[in-house]
């Protein structure tokens, strides 16, 4: 009986015996794989622009080059298990790695945005089958008391790559062309896909999984998930009870509905969501999973935006700046390590999301002069947090679990983690989007009536505002203080977005107390 068989026979992972060597490598070489496809996201989401121009596109297409990607990645991650069951460990991820780096090269080679859009789709698709793959083998290849270190392998690696992806991306831009934020993902995924033939371990298939599809689910769930995200990436422009937006979240929440009462009651489930019903804490670590999704990618999306905007720094110049909650992350791994067999996995993750709160929290109070020193503790303090809220809820959610049941489940987890980080990425536009205007008019008509305490906000020498104040701007000194109003109000509501970060964050506290975990169960 080889390992992975081994593993799903019994009640959890693999027992005590000592793990070869090349199952790390197994592993690692998943892991790889799986920082390469988060990575790819990020790097991309640096040089849409760059992309726009060569290809011509129009400003309302640019956006769907990520959304191509991330609408086929939701879909894909639930199916993980599924796709073990029915194509073996090594089978799905030999396949994933190579048809994603094959889309790869597909996008490099696109002249059009229907073809570029074609293979974006691709791409997110297989690359999203590679996240759980990796979370799923930290829990099946290994015994109890190995699990923390190889979760914590995943956990660094995916939620490293959005915080190294800018920095990344910055320097492909300004060194080579655009083609090479797709195919940087060549040599690498070509290398994981062979190695991964000789050194993941090896499982039985059971082509049977896939004869037996439930077709009508499968298309439920990816119409449902299509429509969630398409509706939360359009809400914050469009509206939330807009026409467009309501009928989108319709369609979800509809179609989800139909879906979760088919998969339910099935025998051959497309994902068993039955665990989500039946395990309170496998609900709990889902629940705590998205809320970490929402601090992680909305962080991730307004660190940029201000420095871009308001500081007006280059790619490169902002990776390096949030370079710093990938180091604190690294850091903080080896703590994780330390203390997750310790310490009750409730208490670590309230003291996380306590943390990652604390970490929104300090960044809400920017100034247009803010930079890279004022910047540093709150990245620090969030980048060690995210760590210990990543694997204390997974041991919650997925460690007690019968290795059977781990693929779903790890699905499932990753899912609402990248659900979150939609919905955060949509709140936090929503805020900027609804609330700039206000500011916009607020501060003209301050400046208006002769506020010096505004003028000097603004960054007018309150000489010149004092002179110029009832005198007739011509069009160049009102596009320029146009401008500088534009980026105050944008500092003000950023702000607005780390506080509401902040809170979503809190909400773990309430949470976490539904979980039966006791130290030493798993």
């Amino acid at each position: 009986m080889n390992r992975v068989d081994a593993a799903r026979s019994g009640d959890g992972a693999v027992g005590a015996a000592t793990v070869p060597l090349t199952t790390w490598i197994g592993f690692s070489i998943m892991g790889v794989a799986m920082f390469i496809a988060v990575l790819d996201v990020q790097i991309v989401a640096t040089s849409l622009t760059t992309i726009q121009d060569a290809l011509d596109l129009f400003p309302d297409q640019i956006s769907w080059i990520q959304t191509a990607y991330l609408i086929a990645e939701v879909i894909a991650i639930p199916l993980t298990g599924l796709l073990i069951r029915g194509l073996s460990m090594r089978g799905l991820f030999v396949v994933a790695v190579t048809l994603f780096t094959f889309s790869s090269v597909g996008c490099a080679g696109s002249d059009s945005f229907e073809t570029l859009i074609v293979w974006r789709a691709l791409q997110g698709f297989f690359g999203g089958t590679l996240i759980p793959i990796a979370f799923t083998a930290g829990l099946i290849l290994f015994p109890s008391r190995l699990q923390g270190p190889a979760s914590t392998v995943a956990g660094v690696l995916a939620v490293l790559a959005p915080t190294v992806g800018p920095i990344v991306g910055g320097w492909i831009t300004t060194t080579f062309s655009w083609h090479w934020l797709f195919l940087i993902n060549v040599v690498p995924g070509f290398l994981c896909a062979v190695a991964g033939t000789m050194l993941v371990p090896a499982d039985k298939a059971d082509a049977g999984e896939l004869r037996r599809l439930d077709v009508l689910s499968l298309i439920l769930m990816a119409v449902a998930l299509a429509a969630l995200e398409i509706g939360l990436k359009d809400a914050p422009q469009h509206g939330w009870i807009s026409l467009r937006v309501g009928s989108l979240l319709a369609v979800a929440a509809v179609g989800l509905a139909l879906f979760a009462y088919r998969t339910l009651g099935a025998k051959h489930p497309v994902v068993e969501l039955r665990t989500l019903r039946d395990d309170k804490n496998f609900a709990v670590g889902c629940a705590l999973s998205f809320l970490l999704g929402v601090g992680i990618f909305g962080s991730v999306y307004l660190m940029p935006v201000f420095l871009g905007f308001v500081r007006e720094h280059t790619a490169l110049e902002i990776g390096k700046i949030v370079f710093v909650t990938g180091v604190a992350q690294i850091i903080a791994a080896p703590i994780v390590v330390a203390l997750e067999r310790r310490i009750d996995a409730r208490i670590l993750s309230a003291i996380a999301f306590l943390g990652l709160a604390v970490g929104l929290y300090l960044s809400a109070f920017q100034t247009e002069e803010t930079d890279f020193g004022v910047m540093f503790w709150p990245q620090v303090i969030r980048g060690a947090a995210i760590m210990f809220a990543l694997i204390a809820p997974l041991r919650i959610a997925l460690t007690h679990l019968p290795a059977p049941q781990v693929p779903d489940a790890s699905g499932l987890f990753n899912l609402m983690r990248n659900l979150g980080g939609a919905i955060g990425i949509a709140l936090a536009d929503t805020v900027i989007y609804g609330r700039i205007p206000a500011y916009v008019s607020d501060i003209a008509a301050r400046l208006k009536a002769g506020d010096v305490t505004m003028a000097r906000e603004v960054g007018i020498p309150v000489d010149t505002f004092l002179q110029r104040l009832h005198t007739q701007l011509d069009d160049v000194e009102q596009a320029a203080l146009k401008h500088l109003i534009e980026k105050l109000a944008l500092t003000h509501v950023i702000n607005e977005a780390w506080l509401m970060l902040a809170g979503v964050s809190l909400l773990a506290l309430v949470l976490i107390p539904f979980a039966d975990y006791k130290r030493g169960d798993y």
